[in-house]
């Protein structure tokens, strides 16, 4: 085992055995969707009477902690990664930027699409992308930020530079990424998307727009699409919700209702005991298990309709 890996194996330990508050996840979850900023995050929660330990101990581990985090590194002979850039008409910018990784073969290769949280594209998302590579798909992880400069390596000012750009051409850029996708040279064609929190909603709303374009969505904890525009939907989506997440879930019982009124194939898992972030494996937020059990049905699920 590589120092690397003895490292982020303790720290996912100490991370699984530390107990932290609701109230501190509940004030994370507040300062990752910007309503509040990193100083009063850890402001209000150093206020958190907490038995046998410190509220601010618990805001600042979960912090993320991205060298700790990667499970396929950008040196894997199993796949080619380059950073790309193509035509984004209509954007905040005319052009995007995107992360690209290929399995090491000549293809072609089914594609998906991973679209990045509410901050840009980060090195966990980059991995994300790397792990769908090593499935056998081409994956393509865009950064919204690129327009302002790109992903400025940490999330604060990520999340401030996302939160300041034309949302509607943010929205355009990830279309646009997902069709250029879609006709690459390596792509058979077939097209799927997943993506995390503000990322799970793109998916939601590219399964709306791109119709008979996309052929599977597999969203994360992502706000549903709006019940009037899931007539369009034609790919089946796999929703993954966190059982502690109600502003998210809250969206859901309307956006199902659509889609079985619409006759779209779809399944809806909420993961026991997780917070909104489940999969994200840089902060204690993760859950290990409901983490792989979800990639391994996001992979059957790519497997079966982009096959």
């Amino acid at each position: 085992m590589s120092e690397r890996q003895s490292t982020r194996q303790a720290a996912k330990q100490g991370m699984s055995q530390l107990e932290i508050d609701q109230r501190v996840f509940d004030l994370y979850d507040e300062y990752c969707h910007g309503r509040i900023d990193r100083r009063e995050f850890l402001s209000r929660a150093a206020t958190i009477a907490v038995v046998g330990g410190s509220g601010l101990a618990m805001a600042e581990a979960l912090l993320p902690r991205y060298a700790l985090a990667e499970q396929i590194a950008f040196t894997d002979q199993r796949i080619k990664a380059a950073y790309v850039t193509y035509p984004s008409a209509g954007g905040n910018s005319g052009t995007m930027r995107g992360y690209l990784v290929q399995p090491a073969g000549d293809g072609p290769y089914p594609a998906v699409l991973v679209v990045h949280e509410n901050r840009g594209l980060n090195p966990y998302i980059e991995d994300v992308a790397r792990r769908a590579a090593v499935e056998g798909f081409l994956a393509l992880a865009p950064d919204g930020l690129y327009p302002v400069g790109g992903y400025p390596g940490n999330d604060d000012d990520g999340r401030a530079l996302q939160a300041g750009l034309d949302q509607a051409k943010l929205r355009t850029d990830l279309l646009n990424s997902a069709r250029w996708l879609k006709a690459h040279k390596l792509s058979t064609g077939k097209l799927g998307a997943t993506g995390f929190c503000y990322g799970g909603g793109v998916v939601n709303y590219l399964a709306a727009a791109l119709g008979e374009e996309m052929q599977a969505g597999a969203p994360y904890y992502g706000v549903a699409a709006a019940a009037e525009s899931v007539a369009a939907i034609k790919a089946p989506l796999l929703c993954h919700l966190a059982e502690r997440d109600d502003r998210v879930n809250s969206t859901y019982p309307a956006f199902e209702a659509a889609l079985k009124a619409a006759g779209v194939p779809y399944q809806v898992f909420v993961y026991p005991g997780t917070q909104h972030g489940f999969h994200n494996d840089s902060t204690p937020r993760y859950n290990e298990a409901a983490a792989k059990l979800s990639w391994t049905r996001t992979v059957a699920h790519f497997k079966k309709y982009l096959a």
